[in-house]
């Protein structure tokens, strides 16, 4: 049985440049996996720049595993179509959770990760202590897709009884 370590509070914020799979646009979703766990967003009605803003709980174990995300448009008809990918590694963000921070000021950098080939970072993302809580900023570049990035906000939620880090 795989060690809880807690909660990880995923918002979707937006989606920034979606690609068009109708002819006026697309109706996006997001899906989100991580493990054996799947959530996913609301779908905005023909919205290539779409504001979420949705809150998704997903509960981290040891070993670690990565989010998955996948963004549709949503069809009546026929299958949704694919609107590109992304992968982010949340091992960092879990490393600056173990640090057992307290008392920083607000909004002062853990770690900044760089994009790289090795990620889907569109721009630097911070791991910030902000309000008693380590909390990470993203932007992801789909992939697989002509276009589209996703705005992300990672928020740790300690769970009382979780496994000691």
């Amino acid at each position: 049985m795989a060690n809880l370590l807690g909660l990880l509070r995923l918002r979707v914020v937006r989606g920034i440049n979606l690609a068009y799979r109708d002819a006026t646009g697309s109706d996006p979703y997001v899906v989100v996996r991580m493990g054996n766990q799947k959530l996913k967003t609301s779908v905005k009605k023909n919205n290539v720049n779409p504001v979420w803003n949705e809150d998704l709980t997903l509960t981290v174990s040891d070993p670690i595993q990565p989010i998955k995300l996948k963004v549709y448009d949503k069809d009546t008809f026929s299958r949704d179509d694919k609107m590109g990918d992304a992968e982010i590694d949340i091992e960092p963000f879990v490393e600056a959770v173990r640090m057992n921070l307290s008392g920083l000021m607000n909004d002062t950098i853990i770690r900044a990760l760089c994009p790289s080939r090795l990620n889907c970072f569109a721009d630097e993302s911070t791991i910030v202590w902000r309000d008693g809580k380590i909390v990470q900023d993203i932007v992801v570049r789909l992939r697989n897709v002509e276009s589209g990035e996703l705005e992300l906000q990672l928020v740790w939620i300690s769970l009382p009884g979780a496994a000691a880090f």
